[in-house]
């Protein structure tokens, strides 16, 4: 009961803090095109309106509605569109949150391609980490319970892969044979150490990071369908097939010859006897 208790606590404490940041935004002008006589005229504010519209976006519409408010802020409060955007990231990342692969796509389209990639690396491991470290705190026995088969599984696949620990995390993060969240949940269960956790989610998702923020970039560039046609798009778009495709193949090959990977089934870590 305490252990519950005291993750309630923290996500509490967490989300009172992401809520505070966002909605006391600074004020922002409109662009000109928002005002009625084209002027900066008095008193002129997006914070209230700002704040009323900031939410996680659920798809591509919402994302992009964001992503040009969050540009209109970031004209003029770089630092705090910034810490906004890191704060968000690792919150959904601590607790397990779905939707990711949105922020990644934002952070593409907010920073460019590759201050975008150091970001969602860096706040991609961070917040896996302290995924990793409130489940230690918090949600061990929960996990065990609710997760029994896939929490034996892994564990025993990691202790047939203790010599390769690395590679095989590393595998598990290209291949993905559990969802990641699980991943980081169990990790500190079947003795994971935290350094080598830290290192497979930094390398392990870059290729993924690499083609979501590849993706951001490329959209927010885009004027008209035509655009995407262009040959400096779709060297782009090539690049970061290329990046997703050629790690795997490594970590593939290497794998067959060195890795157990025997019961381990695509999307899970164990066939389901009953599907």
């Amino acid at each position: 009961m305490r252990s519950v208790l005291g993750l309630v606590l923290v996500l509490l404490l967490a989300s009172l803090y992401l809520y505070l940041l966002s909605a006391h935004l600074p004020p922002a002008r409109p662009p000109p095109s928002a005002r009625g006589d084209g002027g900066p005229g008095e008193g002129d504010s997006l914070s209230g309106a700002g704040a009323n519209r900031l939410k996680f976006p659920s798809d591509l519409e919402e994302l992009r509605e964001l992503a040009a408010l969050l540009r209109l802020y970031q004209a003029e409060h770089s630092g705090y569109v910034l810490l906004l955007f890191c704060s968000a990231y690792i919150y959904k990342q601590a607790f397990a949150i779905p939707g990711s692969s949105l922020l990644n796509v934002l952070a593409g389209a907010l920073f460019g391609p590759w201050l975008g990639l150091l970001l969602a690396c860096v706040l991609t491991t961070v917040g896996a980490t302290l995924c990793f470290l409130l489940s230690q705190a918090f949600g061990k026995q929960h996990i065990i319970r609710l997760f029994p088969d896939k929490v034996a599984l892994l564990q025993r696949k990691v202790e047939e892969n203790r010599s390769s620990l690395f590679f095989f995390l590393l595998f598990l993060r290209f291949f993905p044979m559990s969802p990641n969240w699980f991943l980081n949940m169990s990790s500190p269960i079947v003795n994971i150490p935290v350094t080598l956790f830290f290192l497979s989610v930094f390398i392990g998702l870059m290729p993924y990071n690499f083609v979501c923020v590849q993706t951001g970039s490329v959209l927010s560039d885009l004027s008209s369908l035509d655009d995407l046609f262009s040959w400096s798009v779709l060297l782009k778009l090539l690049l970061a097939a290329v990046a997703a495709l050629l790690p795997a193949a490594v970590i593939r090959r290497y794998s067959h010859a060195h890795l157990q990977l025997d019961g381990l089934q695509p999307n899970g870590l164990q066939q389901r006897k009953d599907q």
